[in-house]
């Protein structure tokens, strides 16, 4: 049984992070680890604790004994272990390296996302974890209500590496009794994109029709394609967006580090954020 690592400083987003990783792990029959990065901090958990400064790891220990007495009666996996972690260092750092040893499914990390005008960059260690860890990362946005994923967006654009998010969007898909929205996306309508977008597009709806996963599918196109992305999500009330964290500096890429961090960080809808693999040019779909 894999484990689902939880990132948790005590704040009211991370407590919204581990609503939302107990629903996974019920469906996905997963271990739940929470992770505490230790650092002098302020927290305020309604119905927890007062808020005040928690300085020393027996009191750290303790806070976080008390949430998993909150919680695991909310937590229904047969034989499975909801337990934590405490620790010291870079709290990105610190996530990945402990999430690569006990081989997690997924990381869950609560983020603040976009108030206004102001860029709260996910409390900075948010996104890191997201820009580097290898293994995939949910982040759930400030507020976010704990739902069910049924309605997932899977953008595919011009990279082959874009497809790589599939078949764990199918294993979520057919845990959860999930609709997929395939969305080709791209930027310019030029014969070799429209070709090549609509043809990733139309392998994705092949590998899905062969495990009997409903989906919808359309082409998007336009100047922002994080926005667009988001604005479709919202017009069918997306649960749960996937998005793949290419690093590569190709022109044609549209998940450039900006763009995977433009989606993390605007996006009110949670995230499912995936590192490109080397593969032979394609998931074999």
């Amino acid at each position: 049984m894999q484990t689902i690592l939880v990132a948790t400083d005590f704040s009211g987003d991370s407590v919204n992070a581990l609503e939302h990783a107990i629903l996974w792990a019920n469906r996905l029959e997963c271990h739940i680890r929470l992770i505490h990065v230790m650092k002098n901090v302020k927290f305020d958990i309604p119905g927890l604790f007062s808020k005040s400064e928690v300085k020393n790891q027996d009191e750290m220990h303790e806070m976080l004994t008390k949430i998993i007495e909150r919680f695991i009666p909310y937590y229904q996996v047969e034989s499975g272990r909801f337990d934590f972690y405490l620790t010291e260092g870079k709290p990105y750092q610190e996530i990945i390296d402990h999430a690569l040893t006990i081989n997690a499914r997924f990381i869950v990390v609560g983020t603040h996302g976009v108030s206004g005008f102001e860029e709260y960059f996910l409390g900075s260690n948010a996104f890191k974890v997201v820009s580097k860890s290898p293994i995939p990362v949910l982040t759930i946005r400030h507020g976010y209500p704990k739902v069910l994923p049924l309605k997932i967006i899977v953008p595919i654009d011009i990279t082959s590496a874009s497809r790589q998010k599939v078949p764990i969007i199918a294993e979520i898909a057919q845990a959860f009794g999930s609709v997929v929205h395939v969305i080709g996306v791209r930027e310019t309508d030029t014969t070799e994109v429209v070709y090549r977008v609509g043809q990733y597009v139309v392998q994705v709806e092949e590998f899905l029709k062969l495990r009997d996963i409903p989906f919808e599918s359309r082409i998007i196109s336009g100047g922002n394609i994080t926005q667009l992305t988001i604005q479709y999500a919202k017009s069918v009330d997306a649960d749960l967006i996937s998005i793949m964290t290419e690093q590569t500096e190709r022109p044609e890429n549209l998940w450039l580090g900006p763009y995977a961090e433009q989606m993390v960080n605007h996006s009110p809808i949670p995230i499912l954020s995936m590192e490109p693999v080397a593969l032979n040019d394609s998931l074999k779909l």
